[in-house]
């Protein structure tokens, strides 16, 4: 059973209240936007570095760059991102959310001017992990705010998805545009600059943080100020991590683990499939334009249909972000975790004998996938509010993104490995698996509601 469920009160037409809803939702799509933003450009700088380097150079040894090299340095830097969820919901709960979003948006843009000046890969993984530490704390913070602040919450948790999928693909499609007409370490310059105004803005944003917090409580535990001592986190975590909240924290480490492993290398995996050949710019558009570019002739310029094919799979997601947070509302979200990620098996177990079939075929697979991939994320973000107490809910959504970007940060190393020793049917297969874990613990949610 749930427990004590935790309702919100029903949508009020107040204009101040309203006005406070689209303050918070403002603010948490813009920082959550710009979140993803960072965090998928990387694979497209990936692709460069294993092109660009040879060497990761420690002083006391060295390593050769390969996918399983550079696997572990995004993993350390994706890792962090999750790893720090945990601290950053605790400090939440005590701080509440805007000093917390505002501070990760400046580490974020400090992070990619530090990875635009980066000359070795040594520098690039410190930069990684500045970023990791930064964005880190923003889902906790977010996802906080939103619970606690905004009274329409599914309405919210969709539209808060949407801009990340917007991110999530704009960020590769600006990054593959950018890399067009300028090489990598400047287009890192270029996108550290909207973090930096962005926390500005964080900084003056008027809003009630708490504004849709009632005075029920879940279970008996804590609903007030959050964890004041190591005992009371313990406490307030045993209480968690007992109860119907471990199998939610199951589903959302298999979510983090396929979401990390499909993505980290897909634009690798793709470039050497059929229909994915280098494509010279000089015979996609007239004289004129490749002068106003500062594009010359000649000089063999291509555009990579692999970075586009995967930003074009990630905007798609917004339509499963959208999806996700209004079935949220409409239907047990235990149901739609177990269907969510039987789809994901599903098309797990398709991607390679589809990728042989050409590009069309591979495109309609690729869409699914987008959508997919990201309607389970609204559910298991609605999960956890209907699962926990509001006073420890940053808590909660911390050890959420523990699981999403901590234990998922092991996806991208799992991938890299898979694919320097074995292949890509292997390592597709393993993601099923680990989609049908996520299929049972949502389904041993449902027997429980």
């Amino acid at each position: 059973m749930h427990g004590t469920v935790t309702h919100l009160p029903a949508a009020n037409t107040n204009q101040n209240v309203n006005a406070n809803d689209r303050a918070i939702t403002a603010l948490v799509m813009l920082a959550h936007g710009l979140v993803h933003t960072y965090e998928m450009a990387v694979p497209i700088f990936v692709v460069i570095w294993l092109t660009e380097f040879d060497l990761i150079n420690l002083g006391v040894a060295q390593f050769d760059v390969t996918t399983a090299t550079v696997g572990v340095i995004v993993t350390l830097g994706y890792g962090l991102f999750g790893a720090g969820a945990l601290p950053g919901g605790i400090v939440v709960d005590r701080i509440g959310s805007r000093r917390l979003i505002t501070g990760c948006l400046l580490g974020m843009g400090g992070s990619y001017i530090l990875l635009g000046l980066a000359p070795s890969m040594v520098v690039i993984a410190l930069a990684l992990v500045l970023w990791g530490l930064s964005a880190s704390v923003y889902h906790p913070a977010g996802l906080s705010l939103i619970s606690k602040g905004v009274e329409q919450r599914g309405t919210g948790l969709a539209y808060h998805g949407v801009a990340g999928n917007l991110g999530i693909g704009l960020g590769p499609l600006v990054a593959a545009v950018l890399l067009l007409v300028a090489e990598w370490r400047t287009v890192a310059l270029v996108l550290g600059i909207p973090a930096l105004l962005a926390a500005v803005y964080a900084s003056r944003a008027s809003f009630d943080e708490t504004a849709a917090v009632t005075a029920a409580t879940d279970g008996g535990s804590k609903a007030s100020s959050g964890i004041d001592s190591l005992g009371e986190f313990l406490t307030e975590s045993k209480h968690l991590l007992t109860g119907s909240f471990l199998l939610v924290f199951a589903v959302v480490m298999c979510s983090g683990l396929y979401y990390r492993g499909v993505l980290t290398f897909l634009p690798e995996l793709l470039r050497d499939l059929p229909g994915f050949e280098p494509i010279p710019i000089e015979t996609l558009l007239p004289p004129s334009v490749l002068s106003a570019l500062g594009i010359e002739a000649g000089t063999g310029q291509t555009l990579k249909p692999q970075d586009y094919f995967y930003a074009g799979l990630l905007l798609i997601g917004v339509f499963g972000q959208y999806a996700g947070g209004k079935l949220s509302d409409r239907i047990p979200v235990e149901y739609g975790i177990a269907g969510s990620f039987l789809m994901l098996a599903v098309l797990a177990v398709l991607f390679v004998p589809v990728s042989d079939m050409g590009f069309g075929p591979l495109a309609v697979l690729g869409a699914l996938l987008g959508v997919t991939l990201f309607v389970v994320q609204p559910m298991y973000q609605a999960a956890v509010a209907e699962y926990t107490p509001a006073g420890t809910r940053g808590l909660s959504y911390g050890f959420t993104y523990l699981g999403v970007f901590g234990v998922g940060a092991l996806g991208g190393g799992l991938a890299g490995s898979i694919l320097a020793f074995a292949n890509a049917t292997a390592l597709f297969g393993t993601l099923a698996g680990i989609a049908l874990v996520a299929v049972l613990a949502g389904s041993a949610l449902a027997r429980r509601s």
